[in-house]
């Protein structure tokens, strides 16, 4: 889907979705793009869906990305329509940062992230209930599974809100007694693997990690 409010070309967010795939251990066999105005229940228009089908069959693909943020209800009627996991832009994203990171503070604000994702996803963890239909057996369990993941989610979440919380404050700490030495600070800001590690290296004889990945 090529939105109007998107700055980068096609083919530029298509190369950077496959460094992404590449990056998170999957290898990209084909891609699709449609142009449209409307984001419909499937994001892309029903003869789309059947051509993504027809090549998943003929190129043997077991997932589909899309280089955008679907919705639950988005996602959960792909993966109904192609019969696979369906995956999206932003999970891309946070399978690449839990796959690199390696702070503690950096794993935590991983899962919250990932957490914070997956909550409003969750009934459709479920909807094999739905199919179904009603009658013994298929009234309550459902509603009380999900109601029960959301609650166990919540909690994690407020775990590790509490514990970035105490990270923080001792970076706080740390930050001020740095301040008040004479020892200068500078900071390397840029994009993904624009050599941010590399130049670090290289002024400061350090040995950390770097790569040619995205969000490595």
């Amino acid at each position: 889907m090529n939105r109007k409010a998107n700055p980068w070309s096609l083919d530029d967010t298509l190369s950077e979705l496959e460094y992404l795939t590449n990056t998170a251990g999957a290898q990209v066999v084909g891609n699709v793009t449609q142009r449209a105005n409307r984001l419909g229940s499937t994001y892309v228009g029903s003869g789309k869906v059947d051509e993504i089908r027809e090549m998943m069959g003929d190129l043997e693909a077991d997932v589909v990305i899309f280089d955008d943020e679907l919705t639950p209800a988005q996602q959960r009627n792909l993966e109904n329509a192609l019969a696979c996991k369906v995956i999206d832009r932003t999970a891309l994203i946070l399978d690449v940062f839990g796959q690199h990171a390696s702070t503690h503070e950096g794993k935590l604000q991983v899962e919250l992230a990932q957490h914070e994702y997956l909550l409003p996803r969750l009934a459709g963890q479920w909807s094999h209930l739905e199919r179904l239909g009603g009658g013994i057996g298929t009234r309550g369990p459902g509603e009380t599974q999900i109601e029960t993941d959301r609650r166990l989610v919540r909690t994690r979440l407020q775990k590790i809100k509490s514990e970035l919380d105490a990270v923080r404050r001792r970076r706080s700490v740390h930050m001020e007694r740095r301040k008040k030495s004479t020892i200068p600070m500078a900071t390397l800001v840029g994009y993904t693997n624009a050599g941010k590690s590399t130049l670090f290296n290289v002024l400061s004889n350090s040995k950390v990690t770097a790569a040619d990945q995205l969000f490595s």
